[in-house]
């Protein structure tokens, strides 16, 4: 039966299926693979597209501390620079405003000569909102404007209209309700609401408290500062973590919190591909390729470990790369890993990854020759089964 398997004829279909195994073998872009074809060379192009542009790194401890640099500001995410003090409260529209006006004796023009039961010479008139106008109404005063003023100086100009009227007069004007100055907390914190902005000043840290602070773990939240038509996102722990980002908040801030799940891809060579949630503020590329079941040791090539990632131009110059060829604010970038070299693991240990981040392990070299010969011994056993069935049907016959 052997004989007749390789028999001279069902040899020259074997030699045409190695042919066409080794015409296979010339163009392994016919293979499947879990990732792209990775030439170490940002800029040889392929056909018929060109390649996006991109910076290819050799990662190092130095490379990696430099990456890290812009880790606190999450990447994407800014900064809030405003840094001037608390802002100075004064009567606004909406606001509730309580007068009392003393006299230095009895027999003026608010304290009747009769005045030995009161507590005290003065009087104190019905609480009032300023009005659309910006004005609030005091007896024998007029309309006294208060819009936009700091309560000494209503207080003053109501002195002065009341001078030549009551005996030295002195008024005190405090604030009862405070509408006009007020900042809004929203989102995901325990009690959302428009808190009045305390006089002495207050950080945004300090309204999110007096909110209930916010639901999610900190690693999880993000701060948005609305002022005006201008808003900056923050991460929150660098609220935390860096002080200078916790600037005072301004009368009608908008300040909204919200949770976003920042994640990671692993692609490639690794024991279980997929998405991952961050469940550390903190995540390193080697606990990244821990959680995905490590490198596989029939597949991976240890000289190939990816972290493709968009950069600021920031740490892109900082790196040393050209940014004459972009003109966008984030640089496509490639970190490459050498996990044969002494200080593979330390430096997967530094570096730092980041939300939307892409791992990718390529294959082995022999992982593409491999896939060669099971073509090969598919081609093998084809030509071989075909030669048996002939052969037991001849037999039958």
């Amino acid at each position: 039966m052997n004989d007749v398997v390789l028999s001279g004829r069902k040899l020259g279909v074997l030699f045409r299926t190695v042919g066409l195994a080794a015409l296979l073998a010339g163009c392994t872009e016919s293979f499947p693979t879990s990732g792209p074809k990775i030439t170490g060379d940002a800029t040889i192009p392929t056909n018929p597209q060109d390649l996006l542009p991109h910076a290819m790194i050799d990662a190092t401890p130095a490379v990696a501390t430099l990456a890290a640099s812009d880790a606190s500001g999450e990447g994407t995410l800014g900064s809030f620079t405003s840094r001037g003090g608390a802002t100075e409260i004064r009567l606004g529209i909406g606001d509730t405003v309580g007068v009392t006006i003393f006299e230095a004796s009895a027999g003026g023009l608010f304290i009747p000569t009769e005045a030995g039961a009161r507590a005290g010479n003065f009087v104190a008139l019905p609480d009032q909102q300023v009005d659309r106008r910006g004005t609030i109404s005091v007896p024998y005063a007029g309309l006294i404007p208060a819009a936009g003023r700091r309560a000494p100086e209503v207080q003053a100009e109501i002195e002065q209209r009341l001078r030549n009227r009551a005996i030295e007069p002195q008024a005190v004007v405090s604030l009862k309700d405070q509408k006009a100055t007020l900042v809004s907390v929203l989102g995901e914190v325990n009690l959302p609401a428009r808190l009045p902005v305390n006089p002495s000043g207050e950080r945004v840290l300090d309204v999110i408290a007096r909110a209930g602070g916010p639901k999610g773990t900190g690693y999880q939240s993000f701060v948005t500062l609305q002022r005006g038509p201008r808003k900056r996102t923050v991460y929150f722990n660098k609220l935390v973590n860096d002080p200078t980002n916790n600037v005072y908040v301004q009368p009608g801030d908008v300040v909204y919190v919200y949770t976003e799940n920042r994640s990671f891809v692993v692609l490639g060579a690794t024991g279980l591909n997929g998405k991952y949630n961050f469940e550390a503020e903190v995540t390193t590329a080697s606990e990244a390729l821990g959680r995905s079941g490590g490198l596989l040791d029939e597949r991976a090539n240890p000289q190939m470990v990816f972290i493709y990632r968009l950069e600021s131009r920031k740490v892109a110059s900082r790196l040393g790369i050209d940014l004459s060829a972009w003109a966008e604010d984030r640089i496509p970038v490639i970190y490459r890993f050498d996990l044969r070299a002494e200080d593979g693991f330390f430096t997967l240990r530094k570096f730092l990854v980041r939300d939307k981040d892409v791992l990718y392990v390529a294959n082995a070299d022999a992982v593409e020759f491999t896939k060669v010969l099971n073509v090969l011994r598919t081609g093998v056993a084809t030509v071989n089964e075909s030669n048996v069935a002939r052969y037991n049907l001849g037999t039958l016959r």
